[in-house]
């Protein structure tokens, strides 16, 4: 097959998805390449369409277990005709459990064509200095196994005639696909080094923050990606005690253990 255009899709808060899908992109060396971060929530609003010309990449995080609803909100406006494409999800050292599935499965009903499928490891959205999950995860490690990935993937699709001869890959996950409620939480404290520059409210990817005023937030759209805390260049956010905190000291305990990227071709 001969791809004229890799479209480059994630959703990446914090930069971790991101970066594995840069990663991949090198290694597939494509000479036109589009990008679209649907973290921003302007961006969100384009509406993509591709054909059997183009190798699609989409990136997601992994939000307990399943694809964050953000994201499956703007995939079901793609518009694909029979697109090849390269589903991966970046989780954080515990388990991607349904999300690889959910993805495959969604980009498949909106026309696209699996030709891989991956799961990686990113810094989790809770980790902190006290609560260390998989830090400064994608490593170097893990960005050369995604060059590897796109390396892989343009030498899977070479000998190729169409995607007509592009088998079912089988991955991980089960159907119904596990239950997930969306928290809804006063969780981030500020203190008095905030300068109220405004930086957390720009990287927010649900405008869940007021740009005059931090410390205005709504929790009913906040969706615990930590984005804010992690950008604040006065480290003035932090996470209150409570059930987040909890959570963060838990999975810091028990996923300690390193897991490695997993490709499905």
């Amino acid at each position: 097959m001969k791809i004229q255009s890799l479209k480059l899709v994630y959703f990446s808060p914090s930069g971790t998805t991101k970066t594995i899908i840069e990663g991949i992109a090198r290694g597939f060396n494509q000479s036109s390449v589009e990008t679209i971060d649907i973290s921003k929530p302007e961006l969100r609003k384009q509406q993509l369409q591709t054909s059997e010309n183009d190798l699609l990449v989409i990136g997601v995080p992994v939000y307990v277990g399943r694809v964050p609803a953000i994201a499956i909100d703007w995939l079901y406006t793609l518009q694909a005709r029979s697109t090849p494409a390269v589903c991966v999800v970046v989780y954080g050292n515990r388990a991607y459990d349904d999300a690889l599935l959910e993805l495959k499965d969604t980009m498949v009903k909106h026309g696209c064509v699996p030709v891989a499928c991956a799961a990686f490891v990113g810094e989790h959205s809770f980790s902190s200095s006290e609560t260390p999950i998989a830090v400064a995860r994608p490593d170097v490690s893990d960005v050369n196994l995604a060059e590897l990935l796109g390396k892989r993937i343009k030498e899977k699709l070479l000998p190729i005639e169409s995607v007509d001869h592009i088998s079912d890959i089988a991955v991980p996950g089960n159907y119904p696909y596990r239950e997930f409620k969306p928290w809804v939480l006063d969780f981030i404290e500020i203190n008095n080094n905030c300068s109220q520059c405004g930086v957390c409210a720009t990287v927010c990817p649900v405008d869940a923050i007021d740009l005059e005023n931090s410390t205005l937030i709504e929790k009913e759209k906040c969706i615990l990606c930590c984005a804010c805390v992690k950008s604040c260049p006065e480290k003035a956010l932090t996470v209150k005690p409570g059930i987040v905190k909890d959570v963060a000291k838990r999975l810091s305990q028990t996923c300690q253990n390193r897991k490695e990227p997993v490709f499905f071709l």
